[in-house]
């Protein structure tokens, strides 16, 4: 029988790739990472909609409720799913609250922490909280309305509270968990790039006519609509300077009409979300990715970028941890803000930096892809819920900063 430490499960309602986004990806890549370490991984989803059974070759997928529609025609989340997800992911826990040594659940929704909570209590299993953001008030309110917001906020609070353990990947994350209250163990991540994404292959120059790409779901916080302007303003010093906006979303008509005014029709390609092979040729051909995001609890987007070695052009923002990846002049630029003529410039700066920027945007994810791992983020949590995994008869010992488990 397999020893209940080296049993873990991560609990998160997406699956890679049946839904994709970056907590979907990154959920997927733990499961793989903790497998790779040895252990049997249980992923707790709700059904993706996929029509028949899902499966995983490396961990077991386990549908603990149905298929869920999680966000509505604003790009919000649905309470009434959080709801339900949560609760079936309580129930599906207190059933299994003794054959897991450590359970990981997102700390979004907050919901998942407090029944993971409830559920394993007196267990002995040690409750991990994967934070991807932590928001304040205001900005709850401001996703969700004032009430809903209030709502949400008071969870995340009380969520934040009865972490024992919490991992987090940005200085940023790191600080709002403390000025929420919490008081336990903190993990921040060393970086989230896949152990298996080797750099892509040396696209040299960039296209001629040269083009900046955004790609991405099109949601408020992502303000693609501010791109058409600021490319407007870049052509200026940039002539023929041509945009792709990939992905689409409850915001895309906004994205529309910003071309329209930008009167940049004739130099704009809206084609959507497109396959995986013409995303990387995409990508790899721009002379930088533009991402004018208010909101990012990672950068993502910077890693992905640099993977294929080009440099991105990001918007500061006090909620936009992706900026703590950039280095000014290695990897990228960040604007002072999504107007047109300070997010313009940035963009003009990047591309005529060319293919000496290229080489040090390479250079960056060489250094990243030893130092920034999924692997390395995982072994650091290892140390902590499973100090004694390399010695079978060696005890675990108290975590620093308290005991863990429940």
């Amino acid at each position: 029988m397999t020893d209940r430490r080296r049993r873990v499960a991560i609990a998160y309602d997406c699956l890679f790739p049946f839904t994709v986004g970056g907590g979907e990806r990154q959920y997927r890549a733990f499961a793989e990472s903790l497998a790779r370490s040895g252990y049997d991984v249980d992923y707790l989803t709700a059904d993706q909609g996929a029509g028949a059974p899902l499966t995983a070759p490396d961990f077991d997928v386990v549908t603990v409720s149905p298929a869920l529609r999680l966000y509505d025609e604003n790009g919000v989340r649905r309470t009434g799913t959080a709801v339900v997800f949560a609760l079936r992911l309580g129930w599906a826990l207190l059933r299994r609250r003794r054959r897991y040594g450590t359970v990981v659940v997102s700390g979004l929704p907050a919901l998942n922490v407090l029944t993971a909570r409830a559920a394993l209590l007196g267990s002995g299993t040690t409750l991990v909280v994967d934070y991807l953001e932590v928001w304040g008030r205001r900005q709850w309110a401001e996703y969700a309305g004032r009430a809903v917001g209030a709502l949400a906020w008071a969870a995340q609070r009380i969520a934040v509270a009865l972490t024992p353990v919490a991992t987090c990947h940005s200085a940023l994350t790191a600080g709002r968990l403390h000025a929420e209250g919490f008081r336990g163990t903190l993990l921040r991540s060393p970086g989230l790039i896949d152990d298996d994404a080797a750099p892509e292959p040396r696209a040299g120059a960039a296209a001629e006519p040269p083009y900046v790409v955004y790609v991405g779901r099109h949601i408020p916080d992502k303000q693609v609509e501010s791109i058409p302007a600021a490319v407007a303003v870049a052509r200026r010093t940039v002539p023929g300077l041509r945009l792709v906006i990939l992905g689409s979303g409850p915001s895309t008509s906004d994205v529309r009409a910003a071309v329209d005014a930008a009167d940049a029709a004739a130099w704009t390609e809206l084609p959507g979300f497109v396959s995986e092979d013409d995303l990387h040729r995409i990508v790899g051909g721009a002379a930088a990715v533009v991402n004018p995001s208010r909101r990012e609890g990672y950068g993502l987007v910077v890693v992905e970028a640099a993977r294929h070695g080009v440099p991105v052009v990001l918007v500061e923002d006090p909620d936009n941890a992706a900026t703590e990846l950039v280095e000014p002049g290695t990897n990228g630029a960040v604007a002072a803000s999504p107007a047109p003529r300070p997010l313009g410039d940035a963009i003009a700066e990047v591309v005529l930096a060319g293919p000496t920027l290229r080489d040090r945007t390479r250079e960056w994810y060489d250094r990243a892809r030893r130092e920034r791992t999924i692997d390395a983020t995982i072994r650091q949590l290892l140390e902590v819920v499973d100090p004694g995994r390399s010695a079978v008869q060696q005890q675990p010992q108290d975590a620093p900063g308290g005991d863990p488990r429940d």
